[in-house]
């Protein structure tokens, strides 16, 4: 009997160890969790707001919201990994989502939707690039960035497909090739021909890169252009391109510079630009850029661009910019445009 009341007596205290140490193993296990996904997801993102004067066609002046972008990358082991970026501004729009092998330092194999890897500008991401309208004119046409080219419409740059990459004698050369629909971004292909898309850099020097891009492929017209009449929407059209240039990077100053290319249908276009950022203090950047374009080799419909202006770095990867820029348009006036922009990153 007194056995018996002396267990009824422990038996609470038995429960509530049990319970405790239940408790205290969840939340060690949920713990565990947390940090391992900690570990293995990485959230991050960006938004660049600002204004803009502009003179062209009657004027206009505006404050706007040009990017509000979220980015998640998870880790599922240490060499499988996926991506996703979505844009929150203009009613929302998914921008990438893929997932990714490392085999090797050599070989990489990504598969999904992810930036066209043409040109030196169009992979480098609105966050880093000098200018405030990121790309030149050039490859926001052929690269199919703002919809410039009413043919392949406004992508951002980027379409779906499986891309190959890696680098070679301790990332002396580096190279991309896929294959992609050639479509744009959250559309389906919309004939039965994919899109060949190279790209090759070396780097030669610690402050010295050179290299060059194609595409070659076939587009599907989803508009038409005044500068490429004889193709019709639906029509399915030669797309090809291709470009050279260098990076300079030192310590006053960096250079980036490119010659670009393309032919649609029997329509050639051609341009270049170089773009240079002088460090002359510690968080503050000059910038300068000039850039041509010419649509149409045949019709002379050339555009020059020349820019100038200030970028000051107030946190890491925050920034504010002031630019101003000359339009001279072969066909048509000349126009200004005066902008500035505030980037906020985490």
């Amino acid at each position: 009997m007194l056995l018996f009341h002396s267990m009824k007596r422990l038996l609470p205290v038995f429960v509530s160890l049990l319970t405790t140490c239940t408790i205290m193993a969840q939340e060690a296990n949920l713990n565990k969790t947390i940090n391992t996904l900690k570990e293995r997801i990485n959230l991050s993102g960006y938004a660049q707001t600002g204004f803009t004067y502009d003179d062209a066609e009657g004027g206009s002046s505006s404050f706007d919201i040009k990017r509000i972008i979220f980015m998640a990358e998870g880790k599922i082991t240490d060499k499988w990994s996926c991506y996703f970026m979505y844009n929150f501004n203009s009613g929302g729009n998914l921008l990438e989502v893929y997932t990714e092998y490392h085999f090797l330092p050599q070989l990489n194999a990504r598969l999904g939707q992810f930036k066209t890897v043409f040109s030196i500008e169009n992979p480098l991401s609105p966050s880093t690039v000098e200018l405030i309208n990121c790309a030149s004119q050039s490859v926001n046409y052929l690269a199919g960035i703002n919809g410039s080219d009413p043919l392949y419409g406004s992508h951002s740059g980027r379409d779906m497909g499986l891309l190959i990459y890696g680098d070679f004698f301790n990332k002396f050369l580096h190279y991309d090739f896929s294959i992609m629909n050639g479509q744009g971004i959250n559309v389906k292909d919309r004939n039965k021909n994919k899109d060949i898309v190279g790209n090759l850099m070396i780097n030669p020097l610690k402050w010295l890169s050179v290299g060059s891009s194609f595409i070659k492929g076939k587009g599907n017209a989803i508009a038409t252009s005044a500068a490429n009449s004889d193709i019709k929407v639906g029509d399915n059209y030669t797309r090809d391109r291709w470009s050279i240039g260098a990076i300079i990077k030192t310590q006053p100053i960096d250079i980036r510079t490119e010659y670009l290319t393309g032919k649609d249908g029997k329509v050639e276009s051609n341009g270049y630009y170089a773009t240079a950022c002088a460090h002359i203090l510690p968080k503050l950047d000059a910038i300068a850029s000039y850039d041509y374009f010419n649509k149409n080799k045949d019709m002379d419909d050339n555009q020059t661009n020349y820019t100038g202006g200030l970028q000051y770095w107030f946190y890491p990867r925050c920034r504010i910019q002031a630019q101003y820029t000359h339009c001279n348009p072969r066909i048509g006036k000349n126009s200004n445009q005066l902008q500035a922009q505030l980037q906020v990153r985490f």
